[in-house]
């Protein structure tokens, strides 16, 4: 990991920690802001605790949703299986059109209260994206490439391993930060169904009109989106730099 993306991970990460440090005792300057609040901080649950558990949910969804996604998307590029590529294109995009809310709807019954059902809403939000930039990366590998690892007597195994996957890298990397950002702020629906994540204030203050509890919610959820994504950069960055270098010449 280079210095300049080490830095740009760590500051919103120092920023993140300052805050769950601060607003547990930021009684004063929310009472100040809201001063007809008689309780302006939220302390119902541990701010560190309900963070912790939401980078679980988003972190489990989102990697679920990169492993079946990629292998999907891997599957639909090879030549024997292209025709099918619309069908899993069409499917990835219907998972997430469906709102997350109904996806609790139908979950819940069957998986009962708590983070299950909120992974398989995040889960279906998150895999078009990753599909989608897999294929493009995929299919966006020069020819010219292709041709010179044949010559090279590679298989299409590690044709794929070795070439296309490493090329692709950048592009499926890209398609796993957005789907992990879309996560972060979807996850805050979990709460509705049991689940413990920084939707827990933001839907409380929402229902007892306390916009203050509103504002702390919502400023955790911003600031970990934030580090979730240079967290995602940086290792897919290492990972990718990685593969290439023990990619033969």
């Amino acid at each position: 990991m280079t210095d300049p993306t080490l830095r740009r991970l760590l500051l919103p990460a120092g920023l993140l920690v300052g805050a769950l440090a601060f607003l547990p005792n930021s009684q004063s300057l929310f009472h100040a802001l809201f001063p007809a609040l008689e309780r302006p901080v939220y302390r119902r649950v541990s701010l560190v605790e309900l963070t912790a558990s939401h980078v679980v949910v988003v972190l489990v969804a989102t990697a679920l949703a990169a492993l079946i996604g990629i292998g999907l998307a891997v599957a639909v590029s090879r030549p024997a299986s292209r025709r099918v590529k619309p069908l899993v294109m069409a499917v990835a995009a219907i998972g997430q059109s469906f709102p997350p809310v109904a996806v609790l709807a139908v979950t819940v019954p069957l998986l009962g209260y708590g983070s299950a059902p909120t992974v398989v809403a995040l889960f279906a939000y998150a895999l078009l994206p990753i599909i989608v930039n897999t294929v493009a990366g995929l299919e966006g590998v020069d020819a010219g490439v292709m041709e010179a690892s044949d010559g090279m007597g590679l298989s299409p195994r590690q044709r794929l391993l070795k070439v296309e996957l490493p090329l692709a890298g950048p592009i499926i990397i890209a398609g796993i930060r957005t789907a992990a950002i879309i996560n972060v702020g979807t996850a805050t629906v979990g709460s509705t169904v049991g689940a413990a994540t920084l939707g827990n204030p933001i839907i409380e203050g929402l229902s007892a009109y306390n916009t203050a509890y509103v504002l702390q919610g919502a400023l955790l959820v911003g600031l970990l989106a934030i580090v979730v994504d240079r967290a995602i950069a940086a290792a897919g960055m290492a990972v990718v730099a990685n593969v290439v270098r023990h990619r033969p010449a």
